[in-house]
This record gives structure tokens, C-alpha cells and sequence, in this order.
């Protein structure tokens, strides 16, 4: 954006000392969208207070932040909800100049080296193995527990950069195979954990009336991809205390996955310093709700 007389004002008044007159100056900068950032951009440079600098990078920030609002919404508002866009839109609050091509050719390779092992002859746990070898054997993808100390590993481009995620991004890459390769794995609502459930190929859950855990043929970890049967669950419910329900066993609608990562990834801003940043995430969570 080229400058202007108005814009040219609202900068030399962002080092207003009232925080009223700053917040009107900064609202209106907002309003000018995106393309505006590289005026800020060129005024940070050229800037040597900190705290100027500061101001400028959070308005940078609000306009990012805007935009995922609005990517957010048009991603909720879409039948067809990718599970992979929904991921990236999510690392997009981090790193809003993320390039996606790089992963999209990741994902696509993981995905072409799955589905040269597969075939129409194979069990659904065989279809399992197969997934899981190729991930987190001859790709060497690791997990952890969730952890709240390093917020990237909540977002799907720095867990394939880096091989290493928690359950829940290892998870909805596992998903986004089984959503590529038409096979019928998906998230479930298990208490504390998230697993993934391997249904039967005809269950739909939108017009079935049968118990969901009757549908599961079995289940995943998703921190290592190892399978695990239905006593493993009924062990876990006993040792836990808690009663298990149908509602633990439907599977996870796409949105609920990526609305369960905006959650967790909020628990990660604590610090009186980035609660601004977890109010942000709890307000992306809610437009998902």
C-alpha cells in the first residue's frame, strides 16, 4: 500500500502517550486490512523505540489476527471442512506468513508412500499397520504427552518439519491419511485422551441409530500408532473412575478437532504477558462452537 496523508498522520501518532488516543489511531489502522503492513512494516525498521516497536508489532498482529477470524468462519461455514486447511489455519495465529505449499507436498508424499502399500484385499487393522509403519517407522514420526510448555507442538507444519508432535497433531495427521486415503479412522471423545477409532467401513454416523462403540473394530494411539482393543478402553474407563457413555464413542466431527487444538494450543499462553494470545484462541475456539 502506498502511503497516504491520513496513514502518514495515524503513524505519527502512534506514540501517542493517551491510550485513548491510541486505541482510536489503532483501530482505524486496522481497518485498512492486510495491506497496510508493509507501511508498518517499513515504520518498524525505521523505528529505534522499543516501545513504538512494540506497538507497531501488535498492530501487525491485530490484522493477521483478523484475517484468521475471517478464514476461521469461512472454513466452519463450508460443508466440505479439509481437515489439513483447518490445521494450517490454526498454525497461521503463530506464523501468519506461513507458505503452505511445503506442507501440502509433505503430506502428499506421506500420502503416495501409505497408499503404494495398500490394497482392496486388506483387513482394516492391516490397513492400520500399514499407516503406521509408514509414519512413525519409515517417516520416524515421534510423540509425546501434551505438553503446554512449546506451543509448536501444536501445529501440523512445525510436527512435520520437525517429526515430533503430541497425541493430538500426530492424531489429526493420521486423520488427514485416513481422509485422503477413504479410510474410515476417526477421532473419538475419550476423557483426557485422544484416540483414534477405526469404524466400520458402511457406519454412518449421521444415520445410524446403533450404539457407535458397537461400529469400532478397534483403536490407535495416536502418540506412537500402536492398535488397542475395546477391554484397553474399558480398563482405561475403570482405572479413571468414570462411567463410559455413547457420547465418548461418536466420532469427532472435523470442526470438534480442530476446536479441541485451538483449546489445548490456548494453554499454552498463560503468562500475564501472552494472555492476550489465549483470549484470542478461546474467541477462535467459540465461532467453532
Amino acid at each position: 500500500m502506498q502511503p497516504n496523508r491520513e496513514i502518514s498522520a495515524l503513524f505519527t501518532l502512534i506514540d501517542d502517550p493517551d491510550e485513548e488516543v491510541f486505541s482510536t489511531v489503532s483501530n482505524r489502522i486496522v481497518e485498512y486490512g492486510r495491506n497496510i503492513i508493509p507501511n508498518l512494516e517499513f515504520l518498524w525498521e525505521n523505528t529505534i523505540s522499543e516501545d513504538i516497536q512494540g506497538r507497531i508489532e501488535m498492530l501487525i498482529h491485530r490484522l493477521h489476527y483478523t484475517d484468521l477470524v475471517r478464514d476461521l468462519t469461512e472454513w466452519r461455514d463450508n460443508p466440505y471442512h479439509d481437515l489439513l486447511f483447518g490445521s494450517l489455519l490454526v498454525s497461521k495465529f503463530q506464523y501468519p506468513e506461513l507458505q503452505t505449499g511445503p506442507v501440502l507436498q509433505e503430506i502428499e508424499k506421506i500420502r503416495r508412500n501409505v497408499w503404494l502399500e495398500l490394497n482392496s484385499f486388506l483387513t482394516p487393522l492391516e490397513q492400520a499397520n500399514v499407516i503406521s509403519s509408514i509414519v512413525y517407522n519409515y517417516y520416524n514420526l515421534k510423540g509425546n504427552e501434551v505438553s503446554y510448555n512449546n506451543p509448536d507442538d501444536f501445529f501440523i507444519h512445525k510436527v512435520l518439519q520437525v517429526k515430533k508432535g503430541n497425541t493430538i497433531t500426530n492424531g489429526i495427521l493420521y486423520l488427514i491419511l485416513g481422509q485422503l486415503l477413504d479410510i474410515p479412522v476417526r477421532a473419538i471423545n475419550i476423557p483426557k485422551q485422544f484416540v483414534l477409532a477405526f469404524f466400520h467401513p458402511e457406519y454412518d454416523p449421521a444415520s445410524s441409530s446403533a450404539s457407535p462403540q458397537s461400529k469400532i473394530s478397534f483403536y490407535v494411539d495416536a502418540t506412537t500408532g500402536h492398535p488397542f482393543t475395546h477391554r484397553d478402553i474399558e480398563n482405561y474407563f475403570k482405572r479413571m473412575a468414570i462411567p463410559p457413555s455413547v457420547s465418548h464413542f461418536k466420532p469427532l466431527s472435523h470442526t470438534k478437532v480442530i476446536q479441541l487444538l485451538i483449546e489445548e494450543l490456548s494453554k499454552c499462553f498463560d503468562k500475564p504477558k501472552l494472555l492476550y494470545k489465549k483470549n484470542e484462541l478461546l474467541k477462535l475456539a467459540d465461532i467453532l462452537d
